[in-house]
């Protein structure tokens, strides 16, 4: 019989790190199993699930644009945190062929900012999109005093918030709001300072010498993993993560979905050495 797999899905799919990540793992642990890359349309979504359901050697999938949010409408159960989020970005096979659809990226944050308690704290999430979403649950569930949102679509940034069941003031993201001074988190969730995106505008960056002391500055970037917003924190001495600590986060809950043991997180620095090469 073939090898149990796992694997990630999207359109498109060759940039994901995912295979990396999980097949490092898998090595590290003897485990005799792969996990691959999938690409996968959006109109041959539902005919992928189909086939992976019959197939008694495939244990899930993670799952990445542009299928988040559709895929949650065809899996037969969905975690409390896909549910929050509306995104599904792993999909576990339960059982002969039951589907359960779960969202590890609140994982990855809630790892990413596990070094700062946030019941007496206020945040700052930069953007209000799909990446946001995650963000927002998982301030949530921290139980977090008050958050503000920075977005260009106040609307839409209002309403996600509202949906991951966070209590949180939303305003422009414009120059000189003041709003990042006397804040103890900041989060990054656009993709202002990728490779190939436009730069983090100055004014946050000058802003962020008036955070509370003892604070972190958290960005989903990893392209490249030193941003100019981690860069500007680091010089201000400024506690940070980036985007890799979410990255392999959220992966660890999933490899433990798909094979059932824990990722060996001793390996982690090892792991980030390879994926940065």
């Amino acid at each position: 019989m073939s090898k149990a797999y796992a694997e990630v899905i999207g359109d498109p799919i060759a940039h994901s790190k995912s295979p990396l990540i999980h097949n490092f793992w898998l090595e590290k642990l003897g485990i005799d199993a792969e996990y691959r890359a999938c690409h996968v349309r959006p109109d041959e979504l539902a005919d992928y699930l189909s086939r992976r359901r019959g197939d008694t050697r495939w244990r899930g999938c993670n799952v990445t644009i542009p299928h988040k949010e559709a895929i949650a409408r065809l899996v037969d159960e969905l975690a409390p945190a896909a549910s929050a989020v509306g995104a599904v970005n792993a999909v576990v096979r339960k059982g002969d062929a039951n589907l359960f659809g779960t969202n590890t990226d609140v994982d990855g944050v809630a790892e990413a900012i596990a070094g700062i308690e946030l019941a007496r704290r206020h945040a700052v999430v930069i953007g209000g999109g799909g990446a946001a979403r995650a963000a927002f649950a998982c301030l949530a569930d921290a139980g977090c005093a008050s958050v503000t949102v920075l977005a260009r679509t106040i609307g839409k940034a209002s309403r996600a918030a509202e949906e991951c069941g966070l209590s949180a003031k939303v305003e422009p993201f414009a120059a000189d709001s003041g709003v990042i001074g006397g804040a103890s988190l900041v989060i990054n969730a656009t993709q202002l300072g990728m490779v190939g995106q436009d730069p983090m505008p100055d004014f946050v960056l000058r802003e962020l010498a008036a955070m509370q002391p003892g604070g972190l500055v958290f960005d989903m970037v990893y392209a490249p993993l030193e941003t100019e917003l981690l860069k500007t924190a680091g010089r201000l001495g400024i506690g940070t993560a980036d985007g890799l600590t979410m990255l392999i986060g959220q992966a660890a809950t999933a490899f433990a979905h798909f094979f059932g043991v824990a990722a060996p997180r001793d390996c982690d620095g090892e792991l980030r050495g390879m994926l940065v090469q």
